[in-house]
């Protein structure tokens, strides 16, 4: 017998599901100039009504990864999203009934090529800036955190950034995403002169259109130019 409660499921004798073992998903998005981070309001258990992350039960016969995208897209609607595994999170009281492992997987998409909606247990899907985090259940806020420690080092170490930006952008708006993902405030001269010691970005023959200010040159990455110069030895250091 399962009482199926998302991440407030009690386990009673039921083959179908791994007993002890979840889900959680931390999907960060890109949306004009902010980054935010995906949580879904459960709508039953012992949790109704609070905010959390998308997870929840790995089915017996499932892999981890398959159950992953399969609760990721039950919850939220997000299919065909690259899902990088974090790490188990086990502290023995990080669940109220019992003893729950979960393993953590993480994402960081371009919001405006994804639309969500809440289905499964979940009563509401919503994005919300990191800076403005409302109350999470159980130790989901220490997952968040370790997810967005591990994010910061990743863009640090490779271009992965670029693929929020649109094709042609400023190195105002790189500098921009940088500053938001990071959480640090950069100097302008520093950035331009780092960024384009790299030879990663393509010089065009073009500027900003419909703008107010005065136009600023367009940039685009070349993954190319990155994977010739991986391949002699260059490091990716932000």
């Amino acid at each position: 017998m399962v009482n199926n409660l998302n991440n407030d499921v009690i386990v009673k004798n039921d083959p179908s599901v791994m007993n002890a073992i979840t889900i959680d998903c931390v999907i960060f998005g890109f949306d004009k100039g902010s980054l935010e981070v995906l949580l879904i309001q459960h709508g039953e258990g012992i949790s109704k009504g609070k905010w959390g992350l998308p997870g929840g039960w790995i089915n017996k016969k499932e892999s981890i990864d398959n159950a992953a995208h399969r609760l990721l897209y039950e919850l939220t609607a997000l299919d065909h999203i690259y899902l990088e595994q974090l790490k188990a999170f086990g502290n023995p009281d990080r669940f109220p009934l019992r003893r729950v492992i979960t393993i953590g997987y993480y994402a960081l998409i371009k919001r405006e090529d994804y639309s969500i909606q809440p289905g499964f247990t979940a009563s509401d899907a919503k994005w919300y800036k990191i800076n403005q985090i409302p109350d999470l259940i159980y130790d989901h806020s220490e997952i968040l955190t370790y997810s967005l420690k591990h994010l910061r080092d990743r863009v640090r170490q490779a271009p992965i950034g670029f693929n929020l930006l649109p094709e042609k952008f400023t190195l105002l708006q790189l500098m921009h995403l940088y500053e938001e993902i990071l959480g640090i405030e950069m100097d302008k001269s520093n950035f331009r002169r780092k960024i384009l010691h790299m030879k990663l970005l393509v010089a065009l023959d073009e500027k900003q259109q419909d703008v107010s200010h005065r136009a600023a040159k367009l940039y685009k990455f070349d993954s190319e130019i990155y994977t010739k110069l991986t391949e002699k030895g260059f490091n990716f250091e932000f």
